[in-house]
């Protein structure tokens, strides 16, 4: 089943499909060891990361297995980063949450804002009832915008992830369609 990527709006974001233009900013994203210090995977040392970072994207809408989208601020046009929600189970009626922006947007509450709307579009479009989330245990910025969008705390992966030689832990979070204010 494809599922189209949408194009989404809010008063300062555009949430949209990636296009081949936003290739050298989403290097610089994803080659930046600030932004990814939290992040389930090292920074991206190779330029063929984007080609199948978009390749993936493209994949998942034509297995209808989750959207990831570009977000731009819509005064200027700035790519700041991307929002995903993949693993969509429509059996289980289930999404996982995911997001990485760049770090001149941290602090602004644009990472709320863009998956505040993803999740509108979520919930209604694919008939959500339960979307999981996680964030390593140090990243508190992230557990903090999860929160805010009113995921539960459901418990902690232990050391999950392994980067680099760095042992960590994840939260995992939990939002139910029942429970969403959006």
């Amino acid at each position: 089943m494809i599922l189209p990527t949408p194009t989404l709006d809010t008063e300062r974001l555009r949430l949209r499909p990636f296009a081949d233009a936003d290739a050298e900013d989403l290097f610089a994203l994803q080659s930046n060891a600030e932004v990814l210090c939290y992040w389930d995977s090292p920074p991206w040392t190779d330029r063929s990361s984007i080609k199948r970072f978009m390749e993936e994207c493209r994949k998942m809408a034509e297995e209808g297995s989750g959207a990831r989208v570009a977000i731009e601020r819509a005064a200027d046009q700035a790519f700041i980063g991307w929002c995903t929600l993949n693993s969509w189970n429509p059996d289980f009626r289930s999404a996982s949450l995911g997001y990485c922006l760049n770090e001149a947007a941290w602090g602004n509450g644009y990472a709320t804002e863009a998956a505040d709307v993803l999740l509108r579009w979520a919930f209604g479009a694919l008939d959500l009832n339960r979307v999981q989330s996680e964030a390593d245990t140090r990243n508190v910025a992230s557990a903090r915008v999860l929160e805010k969008l009113g995921f539960i705390l459901e418990g902690t992966l232990r050391e999950d992830c392994i980067v680099n030689g760095v042992v960590s832990d994840s939260w995992v979070y939990g939002l139910l369609k029942r429970d969403w204010a959006g």
